[in-house]
């Protein structure tokens, strides 16, 4: 399909006073087609072709191998249990603290892992946003808040921590196996969107975060290489964290 594109043309008037202004009266826009039959500019792709050559190299890196492939579902899914794994593991790598549950925002997870090679560029796909990995120390009574938006939205990829949802509440919280306490403080990881009030978490924005800049995107690269280095696929299981 033949692409069209629109260029803004701006008006200027200039207005006649001690200091001249320059003020925008009118924006119009037009369209130049986009062709294949159209001349590339060669001094442009030759310019472009050590940075699109060392990118197309970076993102056709293979870092690991799967024999099924991962994709995601709610309330539960092969790749959903991967990524929070990879968030959960990884903080309590980067910040050297226990983590009690991690979270993956459901509606972030943009593609899938697929059955044979991994590159990095699937992971790019997969976590195409520059979401930080955070850390934050949460009260159980606040922790539930944040549990209730989870199951209200059908069930989010999480580690560490299993329920179940009901009506869309949640149900039997267990932190590593034992009944979550209202007045007991907990570590979670999330990314800094979630952890900033993003999707309606308003009950996690004004509590105090650790944040060292790590990316979910490079922790989910590395955490594949780790795996790869010790011989084994990024195949993943169910486990019944999240049901109905």
């Amino acid at each position: 399909m033949m692409k069209q594109y629109f260029i803004p043309i701006i008006s200027i008037c200039i207005l006649a006073s001690c200091k001249p202004q320059q003020q925008v009266t009118t924006v119009s826009f037009k369209g130049y087609k986009i062709e294949k039959q159209n001349n590339r500019d060669t001094t442009v792709l030759t310019m472009l072709a050590p940075y699109s050559d060392s990118i197309h190299k970076t993102m056709n890196t293979v870092i690991g191998f799967s024999t099924r492939g991962l994709s995601k579902k709610q309330p539960e899914s092969e790749l959903g249990n991967f990524m929070a794994d990879c968030m959960r593991l990884m903080a309590e790598k980067r910040f050297g603290k226990k983590v009690d549950a991690a979270f993956i925002n459901y509606g972030g997870i943009r593609s899938y892992i697929p059955k044979g090679e991994i590159t990095v560029g699937k992971i790019y796909e997969l976590m195409p946003f520059d979401n930080l990995i955070v850390i934050q120390e949460v009260k159980g009574s606040i922790f539930k808040q944040f549990l209730l938006k989870v199951a209200d939205r059908g069930g989010w990829p999480l580690s560490g921590l299993t329920m179940k949802i009901k009506e869309k509440k949640p149900e039997q919280i267990f932190i590593d196996g034992k009944p979550i306490e209202d007045d007991a403080i907990y570590i979670i990881a999330n990314s800094d969107y979630i952890a900033n009030g993003g999707d309606d978490c308003e009950m996690l924005k004004a509590l105090p975060q650790l944040n060292n800049g790590y990316l979910l995107r490079d922790a989910l690269i590395e955490f594949i290489q780790q795996i790869t280095k010790q011989g084994k696929p990024i195949d993943w299981k169910l486990e019944g964290r999240v049901t109905y």
